[in-house]
């Protein structure tokens, strides 16, 4: 495994919740700068496997190397949104760069509507949770993890909690932020935004890596039976 230039780095990663086995021998090497998804059946030790990349999990066994601070340089968008209901939407994304990081107010403010604005909810900057969307609420999460600035970004299945009309304007986001040349691994069911953002799709099953492609091979001509049959189930006819 070449990890020259690796930002991410598993190395015979193991994992246990009590006897429960989550993660089996993972190897993995994430270069700066590549968009990788991870999908698989609910279970199989997906979530489990980003939230290693943070520390909000910690491994067992093996070797987990990210080559960035933690958790300053580490964003996560989560399925729910986690905003803080009695702060506006503008507040949400300077609390963290203000007493994490130390920026004063201004330097905060204009950062935080720098990322509102990329992500299409500038207007609402005023508004409190309650008042937006789920689509709208996720759209903010996601510039309140790029408030802070991250080297790399991290999706726990993003759009899994929005409702079907509300997923497209977040992915939008998402697709909109892989052209920046950040660094991104993300949990999702979403096929199309695989297709057509990541550099490598990795499937997983019972917290083993089955196989590992780039999206036209592991589409068009996945080799393992196990892959074969989940995209089968969850690909349009």
């Amino acid at each position: 495994m070449n990890t020259s230039n690796s930002i991410i780095t598993f190395n015979q990663v193991n994992k246990w919740y009590g006897d429960l086995h989550v993660l089996k021998d993972i190897n993995l090497s994430i270069s700066k700068g590549e968009k990788w998804v991870i999908c698989g059946p609910s279970g199989s030790g997906k979530s489990t496997l980003i939230r290693c990349i943070n520390n909000l999990e910690t491994h067992q066994s093996g070797q987990l190397q990210v080559n960035a601070k933690i958790p300053q340089q580490v964003g996560m968008v989560f399925q729910q949104f986690n905003l803080f209901p009695h702060l506006s939407v503008l507040e949400n994304c300077t609390l963290a760069p203000m007493r994490v990081k130390g920026q004063d107010q201004q330097s905060a403010i204009d950062i935080a509507m720098h990322y509102l604005t990329r992500v299409n909810i500038a207007e609402k900057a005023h508004q409190y949770p309650h008042q937006l969307s789920g689509g709208q609420q996720q759209r903010v999460a996601l510039a309140r993890a790029l408030a802070m600035e991250p080297e790399i970004m991290l999706f726990d299945e993003p759009t899994s909690a929005l409702d079907p009309e509300m997923i497209k304007e977040v992915l939008d986001a998402m697709m909109e932020l892989a052209d920046s040349g950040i660094t991104m691994v993300c949990v999702t069911h979403e096929m199309g935004f695989a297709r057509q953002v990541a550099d490598h799709v990795v499937f997983m099953d019972q917290g083993n890596i089955i196989e590992t492609a780039q999206p036209i091979d592991f589409f068009d001509n996945p080799q393992h039976p196990r892959t074969q049959q989940f995209l089968q189930q969850i690909l349009p006819y």
